[in-house]
């Protein structure tokens, strides 16, 4: 798999054989926690798709995941995600399915329903 960093606020993920690699656009470009955030989701959201997929018979190969994400304020943070995929290989019929699929991934799951936090100072 292969991370693109396409913005500031946004990231792609694309197949590729090997490791995964994380790639900007340009060599001032710097892996931020916000593109690691949207970079989990994508992962997840391409592992269940890939799976899925595969038991039905749909090549993965040509999954594309773009994510991109803005902020919101009072506390600062990231006040929307968006995840939006383009798949080739995916018959029309099965784009609504797909999307089901995609959403039972477990980081986006995280997001919907928030888990307890805490935060210390260890010993």
């Amino acid at each position: 798999m292969k991370i693109t960093l396409t913005g500031e606020d946004s990231i792609r993920l694309e197949p590729m054989a090997g490791r995964l690699t994380i790639e900007a656009e340009s060599a001032d470009q710097v892996y931020s926690p916000y593109q690691m955030l949207g970079s989990s989701l994508a992962v997840c959201a391409f592992g269940v798709l890939q799976s899925w997929g595969s038991n039905v018979g749909i090549s993965a190969d040509d999954l594309v995941i773009d994510v991109s994400w803005s902020f919101a304020e009072k506390p600062h943070r990231v006040g929307s995600i968006d995840l939006s995929f383009r798949w080739p290989s995916l018959p029309p019929e099965r784009r609504a399915t797909a999307e089901r699929v995609a959403a039972l991934c477990p980081v986006h799951k995280t997001f919907t329903q928030s888990p307890s936090m805490r935060i210390q100072v260890a010993a």
